[in-house]
């Protein structure tokens, strides 16, 4: 066995929470990945520990993510969302009766969502205390991110910003899984050098950058991407394996292109008659996504072919021989010259697989199981197991980089969502200025503080500059940071003039009760660094 592949899957959303609606179409984002994603993925890594194979996996869950999937108004709308697919399935069993390609689609739909029912049952309706015990089991590394995944380059010129958004995440995920976290997922992969001391003190001890993040380091690495470095500061860098990830993730060279796999938009909440979808649709006045599609991607303009699941499997296969046979060439060359085990890292959003890749969860199982079989290509662990194998690491000081296109951060800051930083600059040294004045406050300062720390972590999230620069849904990107920054205002004004509603401030804490238990302290400079 000539190495290690590390393989890292970021599960993250925004927090989008509208209990003031009784359906609200973005939603539907946690739904759709709850049941695509997030469910089937828990089931399959039990599935590997009941047959014993030797694989750990790194995973984020993100804070808001967790937040979102512990939510008890959010989770019965899951429930009633499972309910109503398995009707929809039901009658669509019922109209597909007399047609020989659709029928056996629709009956393996109904299975698959009643499957998910059980699989929601069987974890007591509580997604994130399933990964917790997968965790201590010993089968996976949850990691923390960004308390609500914001860039964390943009506030290195406000570091009390910075550590308010590090600190929350790590009380977050402290609440949630009963233990400190070792790495942090940076979001977007984002870093600069200043990001750093925050990171420290929060006794963080590694994080991922994208490729040309560790290539273009200083000096340059001795192994490229197959193994880590510290930092000058003592923090441990992995570097993103392009080709792992080309092979993945690319428009063109990509394996969920495949013309055999199933078209992810050819759905029938567009195809059949709106007031037969209607009931099923994630916004009851807009046609969208139900997730009962027939359709292959088939490739060209022509007409789609239906889906074959038998021939869509056989290319998972397929894609999982070439993805394992290409890391092995791969990490056996590196062991010739190197002189410690390689690791390749080879991190993806999670919601890839199952979700925008229907077949992903399939392929990740091969992937598992032909790499694990006898004699193993290579091993499966986290980066926090390769770090307890190695007692020395190169000192390389990254360059600043994110994954984002061009790899730095002009997806996050162009002319579509520049006007965003200047508003979120004043907003930071605000909140620092009042947490340092506020101190010792009644009991609803204290409330009106917290909250105005939620709406501004709420504010910085990365997605709202991502959704403005893709133009996917920039009208609700652009309201949510307005909204968040009005609050934000109207807080800072009441605990300056102490002029406080108690009515409208336990209404926004209805609306944004992310992070129960934030701490405004932590918008204060302390210190905490411990030895590895």
């Amino acid at each position: 066995m000539g190495g290690h592949v590390a393989l890292v899957l970021h599960a993250h959303l925004p927090f989008v929470r509208h209990p003031e609606h009784e359906q609200f179409l973005e939603e539907s984002w946690l739904f759709e990945a709850m049941a695509e994603c997030y469910l089937p993925l828990l089931t399959l890594i039990e599935a590997w520990g009941r047959d014993r194979l030797n694989v750990r996996l790194a995973l984020t869950l993100s804070p808001t993510l967790c937040s979102m999937l512990l939510d008890p108004l959010l989770q019965a709308r899951f429930e009633s969302r499972l309910e109503a697919l398995i009707d929809l399935a039901e009658r669509e069993c019922f109209r597909t009766h007399f047609e020989a390609g659709c029928r056996p689609l629709a009956e393996a739909n109904l299975e698959r969502f009643r499957s998910l029912r059980e699989a929601w049952h069987r974890c007591g309706r509580d997604l994130v205390g399933g990964f917790r015990r997968l965790q201590e089991a010993g089968r996976i590394e949850i990691i923390t991110c960004a308390a609500t995944h914001a860039l964390l380059p943009l506030l290195a010129e406000s570091p009390l910003a910075l550590r308010g958004q590090v600190f929350t995440a790590c009380d977050h995920y402290r609440s949630c899984f009963g233990r400190d976290p070792v790495g942090i997922w940076l979001p977007e992969c984002g870093y600069v050098p200043a990001i750093e001391p925050v990171l420290r003190e929060a006794n963080l001890r590694w994080f991922i950058v994208d490729t040309d993040g560790l290539l273009r380091g200083s000096p340059r690495p001795r192994y490229g991407t197959l193994a880590p470095v510290f930092t000058p500061e003592g923090l441990a860098v992995f570097g993103r394996d392009r080709d792992s990830a080309r092979q993945v993730w690319s428009r063109g060279e990509g394996y969920p292109g495949d013309p055999r796999y199933r078209d992810f938009y050819r759905d029938i909440g567009f195809d059949l008659d709106y007031e037969y979808v209607r009931p099923y649709l994630p916004s009851p006045n807009h046609r969208g996504f139900t997730g009962v599609k027939y359709h292959a991607i088939t490739g060209g303009s022509g007409e789609k072919r239906l889906y074959d699941p038998a021939a869509a499997r056989r290319a998972a296969e397929e894609h999982a021989a070439h993805f394992c046979a290409a890391r092995a060439a791969q990490l056996e060359a590196a062991a010739a010259v190197m002189d410690r085990p390689p690791l390749m890292v080879a991190p993806y959003d999670a919601e890839l697989f199952g979700h925008w890749w229907h077949e992903g969860l399939w392929f990740l199982d091969a992937v598992v199981r032909q790499a694990t079989a006898a004699p193993p290509a290579f091993g499966f662990l986290t980066p926090t197991d390769y770090l307890r194998g190695q007692s020395t690491l190169q000192v390389v000081r990254p360059c600043p980089s994110s994954w984002g296109e061009g790899g730095y951060f002009q997806v996050w800051v162009n002319e579509k969502n520049a006007w965003i930083q200047p508003h979120l600059r004043v907003a930071e040294g605000r909140l620092a200025e009042l947490v340092e004045q506020c101190g010792g406050a009644g009991e609803i300062e204290e409330r009106a503080l917290r909250q105005a720390a939620r709406e501004l972590m709420l504010a910085q999230a990365s997605d709202w500059p991502f959704i403005l620069t893709t133009g996917t849904n920039p009208e609700y990107a652009g309201q949510r940071v307005t909204e968040h920054l009005a609050r934000f205002q109207r807080l800072c004004d009441g605990l300056t003039t102490g002029e406080l509603g108690a009515a409208w401030l336990a209404e926004i804490e209805a609306l944004d009760g992310v992070f129960p238990a934030v701490d405004p302290r932590r918008w204060r400079p302390v210190g905490g660094w411990t030895p590895i």
